[in-house]
């Protein structure tokens, strides 16, 4: 039996997940409003089935991972389990922002304690909110904080615990006996093996452990809920020319299949605001920022940078663009948390920030973004995004900027993956020997290569950059093409309106493809049998095996007209075309040696 209140509506707690539908979208829009959402309904369920000292929830980015933990927080103080409440937070922000949460769910927290307070906090607070950072600072305080009463310890965003050993030991110590430990994490992975305190572990056949979640809810889930927003991926290349510190200089696409080396270095000229790579994408995205405006007047936009002076860069360059102030996030500013809440509480277009707005930030009007950050791990990634999905209505569309790099393409393509955290099996000795001499080596290679700084008169350095449109990534699969900057081509994918919902974004991407590929066949003459894609003109398709392995075939058909040695024939392509030796030219700068054999070898 459900019970109900006088009014006809469902009371919450009183009912079980499955009497729910999938989604009440006008519920709990942005966290602990009366009513949960039927995820947080059966997450709290499923505890207080099993009643656990442990547990482990995993929901992404703008599910609402703050409401289910502090209403089940409240459920754990009223029946009595516990009397105090503890949340550990990542950052200084997120404390206050816990704070007020707790607040509104009746539960009064304090985000100011230090740990100069020793084991007071005041007693009309229920807890406190503390950030890991605190807790490896004085792990016996805050065991001591936790021991002497029955305490829930609220853990957002866990995997912050393994950030360094002594965080993870720290954490262990401070919580080892807190009667209960709920940990919350929108990505339950790390990109290393750093072990996340409380959390379990089952062994795999191969040797290795993978972490267990007690409950998840993942992104593919919440976008079918209407929950979260869609994401579309604008994804740009261009070609970038740079010098390395060996004085070669380089040339490749972006999106080429070139070496790491050549693709981490192509990737760093776009972002160099010097450029015109990152210019124009910022223009593009705030085209795309005033379409979405025309029906989400409030949407915002966020430019993730690598380093404080990019960012600076970034944001004078979008001033310049959009003719308004841009909220400039610097982790070492202490007014950093001030101007994320202003600018989360007002209307104004652009908001840049190095890696602090990442995670945990809740600025739910963020609708169009740009990752102009060198980062590519899984997990960064993915916090990242999450800045992005927080939907306030349905209906609401994301759209993220990216550079064509390997890396960031993959992670795209598999945003709805759910990934788990895994600790590799031991390894054998000759595998740590290998893994030993090649840090050594590694650390060699550093210090040698802070000896010749002083001496070498080259220095890496971004020469040129330009940008164009690539496609648009969208729910795994790949819409449009090659488009210069600013044409119509271009303006297809950029202008549809901010408000679909997910099958209406594939269609609509769908049918701009289509139309792109149209205009491209018009313009080539070709009316019939119009091509999927619109193509750069001279598209290269093959990957960095196949150059070097054409060119090499052809520098032999070479050799055996002019009777020149092969080597004197590279030697003299490097002369003329530009760029390093075979091993670590890019794809463009083969191509330029492979065209011009070809037209040396013509009769």
């Amino acid at each position: 039996m459900i019970e109900s209140a006088e009014d006809g509506t469902l009371l919450p707690g009183t009912f079980a997940a499955e009497h729910l539908p999938p989604a009440y979208p006008e519920r709990a829009a942005r966290g602990t409003a009366g009513n949960l959402r039927a995820w947080q309904q059966e997450a709290i369920n499923l505890y207080l089935e099993r009643n656990p000292r442990d547990f482990l929830a995993s929901a992404t980015p703008g599910a609402g991972k703050t409401t289910f933990a502090l209403r089940l927080a409240a459920t754990l103080r009223g029946n009595q389990t516990v009397s105090q409440i503890i949340v550990v937070a990542p950052t200084e922000h997120l404390k206050v922002q816990w704070a007020d949460a707790a607040a509104r769910a009746g539960i009064r927290l304090n985000p100011r304690y230090s740990n100069n307070d020793g084991l007071g906090y005041g007693r009309h607070y229920d807890g406190v909110v503390v950030t890991y950072a605190q807790v490896a600072m004085k792990p016996v305080q805050h065991r001591l904080l936790t021991e002497f009463t029955d305490t829930l310890v609220i853990m957002d965003e866990v995997h912050h615990g393994g950030d360094a050993l002594s965080w993870g030991d720290a954490i262990r110590e401070a919580y080892g006996t807190a009667k209960r430990r709920l940990s919350l994490t929108g990505t339950p992975f790390r990109s290393d093996e750093a072990p996340i305190p409380f959390v379990q572990y089952a062994p795999q056949g191969d040797g290795s452990r993978v972490s267990l979640t007690d409950y998840d809810y993942g992104y593919g889930r919440a976008l079918a809920d209407g929950i979260v927003r869609p994401v579309i991926f604008m994804v740009y290349a261009g070609k970038m020319r740079w010098q390395t510190s060996a004085g070669e200089e380089m040339e490749a696409r972006l999106g080429e299949g070139n070496t790491k080396d050549v693709t981490s270095q192509a990737w760093r000229t776009a972002l160099d605001p010097a450029g015109d790579w990152m210019g124009k994408v910022l223009r593009a995205a705030d085209r795309r920022l005033t379409e979405v405006r025309g029906h989400i007047p409030d949407a915002g936009g966020l430019v993730i940078a690598t380093d404080h002076a990019s960012a600076k860069a970034y944001a004078q360059m979008l001033h310049e663009i959009s003719g308004e102030e841009v909220a400039l996030i610097l982790s070492d500013d202490a007014g950093a948390s001030e101007r994320i809440d202003s600018y989360s509480a007002g209307t104004s277009r652009w908001m840049v920030a190095v890696r602090m707005v990442s995670e945990g930030v809740d600025v739910p009007r963020l609708a169009v973004g740009v990752y102009a950050t060198s980062s590519s791990t899984p997990l960064f990634f993915a916090q990242a995004i999450g800045r992005f999905v927080r939907s306030r209505r349905r209906g609401e569309v994301a759209s993220v900027f990216i550079p064509n790099v390997p890396p960031l393409m993959e992670l795209a393509a598999q945003l709805e993956k759910e990934r788990n955290h895994v600790l590799e099996g031991p390894k054998s000795a000759e595998e740590m020997w290998d893994a030993e001499a090649a840090l050594m080596a590694e650390a060699e290679r550093e210090d040698k290569a802070s000896d010749d700084l002083i001496e070498d008169e080259f220095k890496y350095q971004a020469l040129e950059s330009d940008a164009h449109f690539d496609r648009a990534v969208f729910d795994g699969a790949e819409f449009g093409g090659y488009a210069e900057v600013e044409t119509e081509e271009e303006l297809d994918f950029l202008g549809f309106p901010g408000i679909l919902e997910p099958q209406e974004v594939r269609a609509l991407l769908q049918q701009r493809q289509s139309r792109q590929a149209r205009r491209s066949a018009q313009n080539q003459g070709i009316l019939e049998h119009a091509p999927e894609k619109a193509e750069a003109p001279g598209a290269l398709h093959r990957t960095l095996k196949e150059q070097r392995k054409l060119l090499s075939s052809l520098v032999g058909m070479y050799s055996r007209v002019s009777g020149e040695p092969h080597k004197d024939i590279h030697n003299e392509l490097r002369r003329s075309c530009g760029g390093p030796a075979v091993a670590q030219a890019s794809v463009t700068q083969l191509q330029k040696r492979i065209d011009l054999l070809r037209r040396r070898l013509r009769p």
